[in-house]
């Protein structure tokens, strides 16, 4: 079965993960797995020249994120435009856990804007407090109804939070989920069916998760075929317009 990752980054992550991936490597693991795309980012708002180089290099299998951290002001929305229209990336990236910034603050603001100037969607780390809660990230899509939404991980580890982002994604339509990291099977499923068929995408979080974990939570969450293929596939070539 063929497979958009929809969630996966190269470089050297140190510290408590100490996990690396290259962007060959990348590559040769989404081939052993059927993977046709992934949506990459990097390692932090520092470091988008990796992935403009991997996308040049294998324009074909990536679809680039602009990793921003709002905090820095204007700066990011100047590094918004320049990767989006000269570089071809296809959506934005942000992490309030690592940056240390609320999902809803002002800050994050004019990179909402920008996101839907752009018409691009935006991915936000969501299942960590204080920063990166799904209610958090809820109310800043309330207020930029036009801009989708990624909540990836879905609440990651913690049941509270997988609950409550499926009840945030089920009240605003421009949430969507991406479930690597998160271990619940059924809350995939619960998602398919109770949130939207097309709102919820298969992603590995690589290098920190093996593929083959994050392949079998879809393959044993009780879905059909016909929906293992929108999870696996459809929904994220559908969010990144990649059918038009």
């Amino acid at each position: 079965m063929k497979k958009i990752d929809a969630h996966s980054h190269i470089g050297n992550f140190g510290g408590w993960a100490n996990v690396s991936i290259t962007a060959d490597e990348l590559v040769k693991q989404m081939d052993e797995y059927e993977i046709e795309k992934t949506i990459l980012c990097s390692t932090g708002p520092d470091d988008n020249d990796n992935v403009a180089e991997a996308f040049k290099k294998y324009p074909d299998r990536f679809l680039p994120l602009v990793f921003c951290n709002p905090l820095n002001g204007e700066k990011e929305i100047e590094k918004i435009y320049h990767y989006v229209k000269d570089c071809g990336f296809v959506g934005i990236k942000l992490h309030p856990l690592q940056n240390a910034f609320v999902a809803d603050e002002e800050c994050v603001d004019p990179i909402m804007k920008a996101a839907e100037d752009l018409n691009i969607p935006v991915f936000i780390h969501c299942g960590h407090p204080p920063y990166s809660l799904p209610w958090s990230i809820a109310l800043l899509a309330e207020r930029f109804p036009k801009v989708k939404v990624i909540m990836i991980h879905m609440g990651h580890g913690h049941g509270v939070y997988i609950d409550g982002t499926l009840k945030m994604a089920k009240r605003y339509s421009n949430l969507y989920l991406e479930m690597s990291g998160m271990p619940m099977g059924s809350k995939i499923k619960e998602a398919y069916e109770d949130i939207g068929h097309d709102r919820i995408m298969f992603g590995l979080d690589s290098p920190f998760h093996h593929p083959t974990v994050e392949i079998q939570k879809v393959l044993t969450c009780g879905l059909d075929d016909k929906a293992l293929e929108d999870i696996f596939y459809n929904n994220a070539a559908k969010l990144m317009k990649l059918n038009n």
